[in-house]
């Protein structure tokens, strides 16, 4: 094996990456201001439905949005665009994580509600969701997290757009011998998403930010993000900030004596991926629990969930549930002004989904189909 060769191969690759990060950062510092949807004349909302039971719930989205938001459809206040092409068999036919005309597609909304994509497993093909987050500059990842019943009301705010993913296809490897992945923290990076929780909590009446990493271990990219947070937290008088390593925090949350104490959680991309999805296991699985990926020009809503391939080859596609997605429409409908809208929706899933668990649900072959239970919500709009 000629090490050399790889060695200098490497390093070149490296440095490209080096340079397209830094110029990255660049961008970053530039100011483009946030988008202000309550005075826009016209919202584009574009759907798209992914892979597997993605189309499936996202078909009764469409549908719960029509009800919303009937009137501002006729005036044209609102409008639901549906873009074709993200599929995993169009992904892979153009080798493009996001097939160009789809991004061209996306970028002509301002908000996109999207259903879940399957990534394909090894190779060079990056996820479409990082793509997407890395386009759209979506930089703050959000999922709230509620079991009224045990006093439980989280806020989670995931870095999205650095850590392990912004690089996740751009390692090196040398076959047979090793394999090397990238993780970038960067300062501007780290103080968006820092601010982003801070001014929720404030906002909010939260007086608790939870900034959990592992920078014992991973001393500069961790360690960075950690020093960062905490220097953004001294901006807000009256809110805590306490570190939390990563392990410690996974066993907090399913500590039943302590896990009530917490509100905000701060998190690189790597660790708010993994531990939301348990903090919605315990709110009552992935499939009830919605996300908001924000940035200053563009905002993605989808189910937390993946496309659920093993539920389609079972031939379970109809039974499929479209809470998460419902919560996601909820959080996007609050995100662009329609603040009542969005109570009424909240109200509505909570009675299916808490008051009335028991009346109606998914899954399987022994409860409603995915349109039964999408229709069972819509009744619940007026209650």
């Amino acid at each position: 094996m000629d090490k050399e060769k790889y060695i200098k191969q490497a390093a070149a690759d490296f440095e490209q990456v080096l340079r397209e990060q830094l110029n990255r950062v660049d961008r970053m510092k530039e100011d483009a201001g946030q988008a202000d949807f309550a005075n826009m004349e016209r919202i584009v909302i574009g759907l798209l439905g992914g892979d597997g039971i993605g189309p499936i719930i996202m078909k009764e989205a469409k549908v719960l949005l029509n009800e919303i938001f009937t009137e501002e459809i006729k005036t044209g206040k609102i409008e639901l665009r549906e873009i074709e092409g993200l599929t995993i068999e169009n992904r892979l036919a153009k080798n493009q994580p996001v097939p160009n005309d789809v991004l061209e597609a996306i970028k002509a909304c301002n908000v996109i509600l999207k259903g879940p994509t399957t990534t394909p497993k090894g190779g060079s093909m990056e996820s479409a969701n990082v793509t997407l987050r890395r386009e759209l500059d979506l930089y703050a990842n959000i999922r709230p997290v509620t079991i009224p019943s045990e006093n439980i009301d989280w806020m989670f705010f995931r870095e999205n757009t650095e850590g392990e993913y912004v690089l996740g296809s751009r390692g090196i490897e040398i076959p047979g011998t090793l394999a090397m992945d990238f993780k970038v923290t960067t300062e501007p990076g780290t103080e968006r998403i820092a601010r982003a929780a801070f001014n929720y909590a404030k906002s909010a009446n939260k007086n608790h930010v939870s900034i959990v990493t592992k920078a014992n271990i991973m001393k500069k990219t961790d360690g960075n993000f950690s020093k960062i947070c905490n220097k953004i937290a001294e901006e807000y008088e009256g809110i805590k900030a306490e570190d939390y390593y990563i392990d410690i925090m996974t066993a907090n949350l399913v500590n039943k004596d302590i896990r009530s104490k917490f509100q905000v959680f701060l998190l690189p991309n790597l660790y708010g991926d993994i531990i939301t999805d348990e903090a919605a296991e315990l709110q009552g699985g992935v499939g009830t629990a919605g996300s908001a990926n924000l940035g200053d020009k563009y905002a993605m809503f989808e189910a937390i969930h993946g496309s659920a391939p093993k539920m389609v080859e079972a031939g379970l596609s109809s039974y499929a549930n479209p809470s998460s997605i419902f919560k996601a429409c909820e959080m996007m409908i609050r995100h662009i002004g329609f603040k009542e809208k969005a109570d009424v929706l909240d109200r509505a899933l909570k009675i299916c989904n808490e008051e009335e668990k028991a009346v109606i649900v998914t899954g399987d072959q022994r409860g409603a189909t995915c349109e039964e239970f999408g229709a069972y919500v819509l009744s619940k709009l007026n209650n």
